[in-house]
């Protein structure tokens, strides 16, 4: 009879253990805010939620080319004559102002996105407000896929551009390298031809040139053909990631795609590091399906939200899917083809805010040495931290890939007040410090913490930059916050 209960108590315990994540992901769900944020008429924000600006107009753009054309030279005189200043703006996921001018005129790209595919040559026509979700979903219809893109299909062509944004296609530089040419529309109306042999200077200039030299109309981009990948990982400390990452990735001709993983729990803090990777087999390719179920793995994401315990839930749920989806195949448009919404933020008292730090090899083992305590005793809420390579960039004048480096991408969740604005502040300068002294960049598209002083020890050539700007657009007809901030 002892043992019969025994038996039963034990049961009860397994039970009671098995239904600890499912409460913590309910309680998850119940304790999101509800309430929509809205933009309020006659103003402007982007995916920070922290840069609510009141505006002059907010223009849609046509869909047409003809129409466009016209459009936009009318919006350029009438922004003369009238002393207004024009920013640029897609899906709006930079965070620091890079498409907003307060009192000024904001052009959105966004239903500007014709498509037309030189199969022959792999080469996609495009417009710059399609999303990349638009470009994968065509493509995909004729066997090809996007040669280099952001981990998120929910961001704008011309936008990713103009931030010269990299990906985790294998060893590869930022889009800037699968850029064929552009036209971009300047400032007195003309649209002229940027590419590596036409207008070159600006072909640098407007690539991660933040929407100051013009607007970016169609692009010729290179596309490579949609494969069937397998799922690989695997996981070690982070201190053999290099080792790792020559052995199984860079000397390894079938991987594709790859990203890292660093474990942030307080236990086993950045003690623990993930590779993962897709290697090309010969299997059937599938069609991209537009349906997709993300919201439990959105609430496993949101669950480790200010909870140790939801961060240690997060990597153990990942490490078990890892081995129950090893070996499993995908489409390479479909592994390309995640949304933001996978990660989305539903409380509207705090907002997610991601920062990138680009590190050479050499130094990689002492920056996360250099990070470890400053992410420790901060008080912002570390939610993730992805590794990317990113091969060296000669193409874009403001390249932040000066040579092959690793891409450390932090996300965090900061409340939207005062004392953690200025705590976000103070952790981003200490991650910029340590960046410098471990000779790489941070990325520009984030919040405007950095100084100019300090932005221009990691982009020594920002001077001549704001010199060529001037050149191109003599009044500063094209403006925003980023380049108030560091001109």
């Amino acid at each position: 009879m002892k043992k019969k209960y025994i038996w039963i108590i034990g049961v009860l315990i397994l039970i009671a253990s098995l239904s600890i994540p499912t409460f913590h992901i309910l309680k998850t769900k119940w304790n999101e805010n509800k309430t929509v944020n809205t933009i309020p008429n006659g103003f402007t924000d982007d995916a920070s939620q922290l840069n609510l600006t009141k505006i002059d107009t907010l223009i849609q753009v046509p869909e047409n080319k003809k129409e466009i054309e016209v459009q936009l030279r009318q919006i350029l005189k009438y922004a003369k004559e009238n002393n207004l200043k024009i920013s640029i703006a897609g899906a709006q996921h930079s965070m620091g102002g890079h498409t907003i001018y307060p009192n000024g005129i904001v052009l959105n790209m966004l239903p500007y996105k014709q498509m037309e595919l030189d199969s022959i040559n792999n080469i996609l026509t495009i417009g710059s407000g399609a999303l990349w979700e638009d470009a994968l979903k065509f493509l995909d219809k004729n066997g090809k896929s996007v040669k280099i893109m952001q981990a998120f299909s929910s961001f704008s062509i011309g936008g990713s551009i103009s931030v010269n944004g990299h990906g985790w296609q294998k060893d590869l530089p930022p889009i800037s390298e699968s850029v064929i040419s552009f036209t971009l529309m300047t400032e007195n109306g003309e649209i002229i031809n940027c590419s590596r042999t036409e207008n070159e200077e600006l072909f640098k200039l407007v690539i991660g040139g933040y929407g100051l030299f013009g607007i970016i109309l169609d692009i010729k981009l290179s596309v490579v053909e949609n494969i069937a990948l397998q799922y690989k990982y695997i996981r070690f400390s982070p201190e053999k990631y290099i080792e790792y990452y020559k052995k199984y990735i860079s000397e390894n001709p079938n991987v594709n795609l790859v990203f890292g993983r660093l474990r942030i729990s307080d236990k086993h803090f950045l003690e623990e590091a993930t590779l993962n990777f897709f290697e090309k087999i010969e299997a059937p390719i599938p069609q991209l399906s537009n349906e997709k179920s993300t919201e439990t793995q959105r609430l496993v994401f949101r669950g480790s939200v200010n909870s140790e315990y939801g961060k240690r839930l997060r990597w153990d749920l990942e490490k078990g899917m890892n081995k129950v989806s090893k070996n499993d195949v995908y489409s390479r448009n479909e592994l390309l083809n995640d949304h933001v919404s996978l990660i989305e933020n539903k409380d509207n008292s705090s907002t997610d805010l991601l920062q990138e730090y680009f590190i050479p090899e050499r130094n990689f083992n002492q920056f996360i040495e250099d990070i470890k305590p400053i992410l420790k005793n901060s008080k912002i809420d570390l939610l993730n931290i992805t590794i990317r390579g990113v091969h060296q960039d000669n193409d874009s004048y403001l390249n932040y890939a000066r040579e092959n480096v690793f891409g450390f991408v932090l996300l965090f969740n900061q409340k939207k007040t005062e004392k953690h604005e200025e705590d976000m502040k103070t952790l981003t300068n200490q991650l910029v410090d340590v960046t410098l002294k471990n000779d790489g960049t941070f990325y520009l598209p984030y919040r405007l913490h950095i100084n100019k002083e300090k932005m221009r020890k990691s982009y020594p050539q920002a001077d001549t930059f704001f010199k060529m700007k001037l050149k191109y657009d003599p009044t500063e007809l094209f403006n925003n916050k980023f380049y108030q901030h560091y001109k």
